[in-house]
């Protein structure tokens, strides 16, 4: 599979499906190496589906003498596209986190390469004290009690309770969420780093493409606090209100859900 050397470092990427690219991307995570299965159902049938390791996640690697930041790791996805020859008219999907805040920066800087945007389960900055804690949290339990607590406690914090209760014993484990995060607290910290550095509300003005702004009322991680001044610093944008999603989609029925949704959103976009 390929890998491209740009912005001081070596980054692996997968290319799925043919058409209108879409960029997509999660949190601290990969949708690479067998794990695609869990992109939105029937996307890479109707889209040319870009993803990739960030920095530090198996095949890519980083350059520790740079300081992390959202616009570090967006420099690396502008650069993917433009080696890609993708200049114009990228979809751009950022899901749960960190892939969401590139996403703002890309459409910020690189107006003429966004065709749209979408933005779930994110923040324009990290001001607000209970969401500076609950990352620091995260952080301090992986590096003092284990990537097996974390994964733990990221959960609880990510699914709605009902669907944690039912699938918690095969949802947790090294095959689980956050696997790419087992053994790889160094990435972890500078995904933190960037994550609590990001700030772009006061240029979310600068914003021109389409863009939709996702609140999930269960979401507490990212609740619609978090994501509200972003549809609101964003001229002409939307937003779409999941009163019964948390910070993950999970269950059959909200993955039908999204599906629905992003698809609608991509296809009049």
């Amino acid at each position: 599979m390929p890998r491209v050397t740009i912005n001081n470092h070596e980054m692996y990427y997968e290319i799925h499906g043919e058409g209108i690219p879409v960029l997509l991307q999660g949190g601290w995570g990969s949708f690479c190496h067998g794990s695609e299965h869990h992109l939105p159902r029937g996307l890479t049938d109707s889209y040319k589906v870009i993803i990739i390791d960030y920095r530090g996640l198996y095949d890519s690697d980083d350059d520790l003498s740079q300081e992390s930041s959202i616009d570090m790791y967006a420099n690396d996805a502008i650069q993917l596209l433009e080696h890609l020859g993708e200049t114009s008219g990228t979809h751009l999907v950022g899901l749960v986190g960190m892939g969401a805040c590139i996403s703002q920066v890309m459409a910020i800087k690189k107006p003429k390469m966004v065709r749209s945007m979408l933005n779930m389960g994110a923040w324009s900055d990290a001001t607000d004290p209970f969401f500076r804690e609950q990352m620091n949290l995260f952080i301090d339990i992986h590096k003092h009690m284990g990537w097996e607590a974390f994964q733990r406690f990221v959960c609880m914090m990510s699914f709605r309770p009902d669907y944690y209760n039912e699938n918690y014993k095969k949802v947790l484990g090294p095959n689980g969420p956050w696997r790419e995060l087992n053994g790889r607290l160094e990435a972890h910290q500078r995904f933190m780093h960037a994550c609590l550095k990001h700030n772009v509300t006061n240029d979310l003005s600068k914003i021109s493409c389409p863009s939709l702004i996702i609140h999930s009322h269960m979401d507490v991680v990212t609740s619609p606090r978090m994501t509200q001044p972003i549809q609101e610093g964003i001229k002409n944008s939307e937003g779409l209100h999941l009163k019964e999603f948390a910070h993950v989609v999970a269950g059959k029925e909200q993955k039908i859900q999204f599906c629905e949704i992003l698809f609608d959103w991509l296809n009049k976009n």
